[in-house]
């Protein structure tokens, strides 16, 4: 009977389906509900364009699509959406119909905005030119007045001009025609001069100035003033700074280059009567045309913005049923199709736990769907390896995915998930061991994990994000934090006499250094009389030293102690003989040995005694040097227990290195020589199942094939290479793994000592104040360290604590038992679309 755990992945059976065609929609929507099949894609030849629901899927994209445009438009108009009720949400997928009248509903509220947009676009554009007609009719005035005035030069320039017998006929016409009309001697029509106005970026005028002063040489006037107030642009919308300029020239094709070339610049060009009576008869007319533009533009974006009003309300909701719709013909496009029995075949992954689950769901989707014929669900046999599914929830999770996102563990492997719940959070608190600093990240922990609710769909930054996915994790480093600051006895850098010191100074001496004399054990933790001891940054070095080799040495032999879990629940007696035991012998032999001895000098008075305490590095030294030679003993008898560890270490190397190439060798060749030569596994082309027309031998033969692990094919100089490189990885990472742990001490170390300067840099000169002025500079004082030590020490050093302690789980740890070759069980479900809004 399978069980939940969390110890090792969970029994994973390979499943077949078969959906008649008209209940096969509902029940996969079902199935989605429930989040417990991985489906497998029976049609991994063909593309996604040649399958059987690919039309269902462009519609429903297509309906997407006009949601995800009125989003924008929603956003544009700085209209609020309305929230998703998370709580009340319903995993049940929208029906056939629900859908069809969605679609209805998109076409109309996307033609009906386009229309509106295009309205708006149109009269925004006619009202811009508008106002910039409006201006260039007021600033006109101006550049005409200018013109009459030297109209008297302009006349004799143009009556010397000894070209002016070329003018042709017409051109008489149109000047004695200007002269009937304008009989004032100043008019410019008169002299045939004609202008150019309008409205040009004001990025673009200096531009326009030289083009046109080098094409015309110099044949023209111009004039130009900025506009005070920044026009927006119908198109872009935005803001932008334009000139009106007015360009006075003589001559058509003069006048039709300047037009042109004005053109080209971006401007836009304004017709404007040069009598005065006629330019304020056309601005009254223009202002009058501006009134009724803004009243229409004012209607059509009430309208507009009542139409995205109500979108607003519904658009979430909306984007959910349709990502649930597309999710659900995607799924079904995996499905083979088999048109005798007119229904489709899936085949896929799903917890032994939750077959009873699926088995209920597919006889409950056939009755709402008032079908006669029900779904059918067949468990098969295969040779593929299951996906890797650990059950988690809440307080497991992040503790898995930091794992996962190492690897994959195995099938049915020992999951690493489960004890770093305990390891993780320790090993970072070794390193940020302090009562109060723990505290500060226990309160913010904890105010996520109270709040986590509220805090769940809130959108505050990716930082926030991955703190609330951790919340968990934080609040055992807190709690783990506050125990290790505890041991240490360290508060802010501060020791506390709870039990009072067990350490007496004597009283009256003028020497220079006292000596202290121990009357007993401190209860809990380190004596506070270490603190303010000229020695105790050296007696707490050593220490944390060797409290972090020791502890790394434990969590090295424990991970290669799950090995054997590992080679144990696998059947794989090989592995434990010829990898486990010499492994654990050579780790033993050394490094555990290691550890023994300082637990043994730490239980030893020596002050009781004539010795000198030995050092342990330099034992360990000559223990390789000088095997059988110990200058400094630390018991009887050392000299022969270290010859032989060290001759078992030697003895490990060739054992673990030779042993598997040459059984695995040997019991190849006795496959050869029982006739097991050549055997293919029987696996049938993409389908995880077997044909019920395979011989029964062929079954048999794949069989044996699975059971000996492919030894038909056999390579001794390639397992050679792969038990070569094992054996030295594994003896190298015994020594660079164990140095590693030395970080546990320095990070610690640095913690205290940063913690300690930050409070004589602030507090302790605060302290030393006295009247208002120490008030005020101990309240100053008291926030800068309050805000360094939150931002430095909390989050700063927790992260690189985090990201240690991390390491020595995927490096140091993982190493010695984890294989993660697996890959990860991802069913279908609705939850993940809905996690994605």
């Amino acid at each position: 009977m399978p069980y939940t755990t969390l110890f090792r992945s969970e029994e994973v059976a390979a499943i077949q389906l078969y959906f008649p065609a008209e209940v096969a929609r509902s029940t996969v929507s079902a199935l989605g509900e429930i989040g417990c099949v991985q489906f497998r894609d029976l049609n991994a030849d063909t593309s996604a364009f040649q399958r059987a629901f690919v039309k269902d899927v462009r519609r429903v994209e297509e309906i997407e699509r006009q949601l995800r445009f009125f989003g924008k438009q929603i956003e544009q108009a700085q209209i609020p959406f309305k929230g998703i009720d998370y709580d009340s949400l319903s995993a049940q997928a929208p029906s056939i119909a629900e859908i069809d009248e969605l679609a209805d509903r998109a076409r109309h509220y996307e033609a009906r905005l386009n229309s509106l947009n295009e309205s708006h676009e149109t009269l925004q554009k006619r009202f811009v030119e508008l106002i910039e007609l409006r201006y260039v009719l007021r600033e006109t005035d101006t550049f005409f007045h200018q013109a009459h005035a030297q109209s008297g030069e302009i006349r004799q320039s143009v009556d010397s001009d000894d070209g002016s017998n070329l003018l042709d006929s017409n051109a008489d016409v149109e000047h004695s025609a200007a002269a009937s009309r304008f009989p004032d001697s100043g008019s410019l029509a008169v002299m045939n001069i004609g202008f150019v106005a309008g409205v040009v970026p004001r990025a673009r005028m200096a531009a326009m100035e030289r083009i046109l002063w080098r094409i015309l040489r110099g044949n023209l006037y111009m004039n130009q003033v900025a506009i005070d107030e920044a026009i927006n642009d119908p198109i872009t919308n935005e803001p932008v700074d334009k000139n009106i300029f007015i360009i006075f020239a003589h001559g058509r094709e003069i006048l039709s280059k300047v037009r042109k070339i004005s053109e080209s610049l971006g401007a836009t060009l304004y017709a404007v009567d040069e009598d005065s009576r006629q330019r304020q008869t056309q601005l009254a007319e223009v202002n009058s045309r501006i009134g009724d533009i803004m009243s229409v533009l004012h209607n059509t974006r009430q309208t507009a913005h009542s139409e995205l009003s109500y979108l607003a309300q519904n658009l979430q909701a909306w984007m959910v049923s349709v990502r649930k719709e597309r999710a659900i013909f995607q799924t079904m496009n995996l499905f083979s199709y088999d048109e005798h029995q007119h229904c489709l075949i899936a085949e896929g992954w799903c917890p032994r736990l939750d077959l009873d689950k699926v088995h209920r769901t597919l006889r409950d989707a056939a009755i709402h769907s008032n079908s006669s014929q029900s779904s059918i669900m067949n468990e098969i046999g295969t040779l593929k390896d299951p996906p890797t599914f650990n059950r988690t929830n809440k307080f497991t999770q992040a503790f898995q995915s930091i794992m996962d996102a190492y690897g994959i563990a195995t099938y049915r492997e020992v999951n690493p998930g489960l004890v770093a719940i305990v390891t993780f959070p320790f090993l970072f608190a070794i390193m940020f061991g302090d009562l109060g600093h723990g505290f500060f990240l226990f309160l913010a922990a904890l105010y996520l994990v109270l709040n986590e609710k509220q805090l769940k769909r809130a959108k505050y930054g990716e930082i926030f994000d991955m703190a609330f996915y951790g919340r968990y994790i934080m609040l055992l480093m807190g709690i783990y934090s506050m125990y290790t600051g505890l041991i240490y006895n360290d508060i802010f850098s501060k020791s506390m006499n709870l039990f009072g010191s067990r350490w007496t100074f004597p009283e009256g001496s003028d020497a220079e250094t006292l000596s202290g004399v121990q009357i007993g054990t401190y209860p809990i933790g380190l004596d506070p009389a270490w603190e303010e001891a000229d020695n105790g940054l050296l007696f707490t070095n050593s220490l944390k030293m060797k409290l972090s080799v020791v502890i790394g040495v434990i969590h090295m032999t424990f991970s290669l102690c799950l090995s054997l879990v590992n080679y144990r629940f696998f059947r794989s007696r090989l592995d434990i003989v010829a990898n486990f035991i010499p492994g654990m012998l050579f780790l033993c032999s050394i490094f555990v040995y290691l550890i023994v001895c300082i637990l043994y000098k730490w239980s030893v008075d020596w002050s009781m005694t004539d010795a000198q305490p030995p050092s342990l590095l330099n034992m360990l030294i000559y223990m390789f040097l000088s095997p059988g030679t110990v200058d400094e003993p630390l018991y009887a008898g050392q000299a022969q227990i270290q010859i032989v560890l060290l001759l078992i270490a030697l003895v490990c190397v060739p054992w673990m290195l030779l042993m598997k190439p040459l059984v695995l060798r040997r019991e190849a060749n006795k496959a050869r020589a029982a006739g097991y030569e050549g055997i293919a596994v029987a696996e049938q082309h993409g389908r995880i199942s077997t044909s019920a027309n395979d011989h029964e031998e062929e079954g048999v033969g794949a069989i044996i094939a699975e059971e000996i692990h492919g030894e038909e094919d056999f390579d001794f100089g390639e397992t050679m290479i792969h038990q070569i490189i094992h054996t030295i990885e594994f003896c190298l990472n015994c020594v660079s793994h164990t140095a590693s742990y030395l970080r546990l001490w320095a990070l610690s170390l640095a913690h205290n000592q940063l913690s300690k300067v930050l409070w004589d840099m602030t507090l302790s000169n605060a302290f030393g104040m006295s009247g208002a002025v120490g008030v005020i500079v101990l309240f100053m004082a008291f926030a800068m360290w309050l805000i360094l030590t939150i931002s430095v020490l909390v989050v700063m050093e927790g992260t690189s604590a985090m990201l240690h302690s991390l390491r020595l789980h995927w490096v140091e740890a993982a190493s010695k038992h984890f294989q993660a070759t697996g890959h990860a069980f991802t069913p279908f479900t609705f939850s993940a679309v809905i996690d994605d809004l």
